[in-house]
């Protein structure tokens, strides 16, 4: 979910409890916020307690809220799941370490540190190599089921070939989610249960309908939700994320604001080439 700022920049939690109860009402069956899409890396702690809370009192009764909790510092992310812990999140997604990089015997000790911390708490372990300069390996998934808590992991290397490895690795045991909505389809029939997504923002309805029918065995169904999808899908990475999407929202009528420094607002080019894309969604 992304993180409506204020004309100010400062957070509108009115307009973020606002759009959860819309994203439920329209296909999405839990919410994550403080994630990518929700600018974590310029929200300060404060501010990711303040949100969780909003969104927990919004629609915490109806669907699972997670928390994004990671952090470069083991550390800060063993206090942030503990507090998300504490405000009541269902879940947290807890992204690999990002710039320093550290070895697998490092990422080990530090997924079992913030399991630790909040056991009863259910953990996405999130693995987005090309933002965090690393990758977590299927083997050292595999270890870390031995921590009761650990459930789910985003798949967001950009293959599907990371969900057969997991797959191979983990079984079952291991709920895996696609983290790139375009690989969604392909994901699913390689073992994955869902998304977590940019595209739900815009199209809720026709992606939970998509994973619906692929589930239910109605393969061209799904298909051809896919293919309608796909150039949404696509247009939302045009530039940086969450960038389109925000442009997107407010194309719709949601006041979400800008993106925070260092990303920047989207330009007339993108926002025109996302209308169309929206345009072209719309029942004739």
């Amino acid at each position: 979910m992304v993180t409506p700022f204020a004309a100010d920049g400062s957070l509108d939690l009115p307009l973020a409890a606002r759009l959860a109860q819309h994203l439920v009402a329209h296909g999405s069956d839990g919410l994550l916020v403080c994630g990518t899409t929700g600018e974590s890396p310029t929200l300060s702690w404060d501010e990711q307690l303040a949100l969780i809370k909003t969104v927990l009192d919004a629609v915490g009764e109806k669907v699972p809220v997670l928390a994004g909790t990671g952090s470069n510092s083991t550390a800060e992310a063993v206090e942030a799941t503990r507090e998300a812990a504490a405000l009541g999140a269902h879940g947290a997604l807890v992204v690999v370490p990002y710039y320093n990089r550290p070895p697998q015997e490092g990422l080990e000790a530090h997924f079992r540190a913030v399991a630790a911390a909040a056991p009863e708490l259910p953990l996405m372990l999130y693995n987005i190599p090309g933002r965090t300069g690393c990758s977590l390996h299927p083997a050292t998934t595999a270890r870390l089921l031995d921590c009761d808590n650990v459930v789910a992991y985003k798949a967001a290397s950009g293959t599907t070939s990371e969900v057969s490895a997991l797959r191979l690795a983990c079984g079952s045991r291991l709920a895996i989610y696609s983290g790139d909505d375009g690989l969604t389809l392909p994901m699913l029939a390689a073992g994955a249960v869902g998304v977590v997504s940019v595209t739900s923002h815009l199209a809720g309805v026709e992606l939970s309908a998509m994973i619906d029918h692929y589930m239910a065995g109605r393969h061209a169904e799904a298909l051809a939700l896919h293919e309608r999808l796909l150039p949404l899908m696509e247009g939302l990475f045009c530039t940086s994320n969450p960038t389109p999407v925000k442009a997107a929202l407010e194309l719709q009528g949601w006041p979400v604001g800008a993106p925070r420094l260092p990303l920047m607002p989207a330009d007339s080019s993108v926002r025109d080439t996302l209308s169309t894309l929206m345009a072209a969604l719309r029942p004739t």
